[in-house]
């Protein structure tokens, strides 16, 4: 027997699917770190725009929930548009975002009172079609939470930061749950880079990539975000005695020939 022939109403929807399945792949993009060393470990070489991620401090301390807080910021300051800011903590330090590219003119802070209204402003701010990038603090995110708030991502094209911080240890534990967030970052401190004078140089990073879906897992030694957002490699630094030893080796030269 014949095949059928496909009906009319059939087609169109199929063809409407396909517009739709093809203006989200235009309008998904992605934001490359500029370091080789990451971005060749992420699909299409950088963190997916419209897509949701996570990022925790490697340790339980405020010295580590700050450098995930200012990785973030980091990622956020090189998108477009504005930056919209959702936390229940009262820490927030603007002047620390400015110095690794976030402009205030730029941000909008909302302060929720529990974590309920963080993921309820997190998915209604995602589907906005204005904002560059949306970032939560936010203590747990359950499989459904996090599906709904990708999916949002996706809808606007807008860059999704989920940065997970908790009050009690306890709740750490919560981390390593399953979610559908594409990449899952732990960011924690390292000596800072030494100086050649007394004083604090450029903080450190160990960059964690726990999980990116369709790319693989890494760790990352690298020097914080700039005034513009950007990370670098770390640079090789000698001991005093190591650095000198050329100089010293050259001084004994010359004395011997005399």
């Amino acid at each position: 027997m014949p095949a059928p022939e496909p009906r009319p109403a059939l087609e169109a929807l199929r063809a409407q699917v396909s517009r739709l399945e093809g203006q989200g792949r235009r309008r998904r993009g992605v934001l490359p770190f500029g370091m080789s060393e990451i971005d060749g470990r992420l699909p299409d070489g950088g963190l997916a725009l419209g897509a949701l991620h996570e990022v925790a401090g490697g340790g339980h301390d405020a010295l580590n929930a700050a450098a995930s807080g200012l990785f973030s910021a980091g990622i956020a300051a090189r998108t477009r548009g504005k930056v919209l800011w959702i936390a229940t903590r009262q820490d927030l330090y603007a002047p620390a975002l400015q110095q690794v590219g976030l402009s205030a003119r730029r941000t909008i802070y909302v302060a929720a009172s529990s974590d309920v209204d963080v993921l309820a402003c997190f998915e209604e701010a995602l589907r906005h079609q204005g904002l560059g990038a949306v970032v939560a603090e936010v203590a747990r995110l359950s499989m459904t939470a996090s599906r709904r708030l990708q999916l949002a991502a996706e809808t606007s094209g807008a860059l999704g930061i989920a940065i997970r911080r908790w009050r009690r240890q306890t709740d750490a534990a919560d981390f390593g749950q399953p979610t559908a967030s594409v990449t899952r970052w732990r960011v924690s401190v390292l000596p800072s880079v030494p100086l050649p004078v007394p004083g604090v140089g450029r903080s450190r990073w160990l960059l964690e990539l726990i999980r990116a879906r369709a790319g693989e897992c890494a760790d990352f030694e690298v020097e914080a975000c700039d005034a513009k957002g950007r990370l670098a490699p770390c640079r090789l630094t000698l001991p005093a005695a190591l650095a000198d030893r050329p100089a010293q080796e050259a001084a004994g030269d010359q004395r011997a020939r005399a």
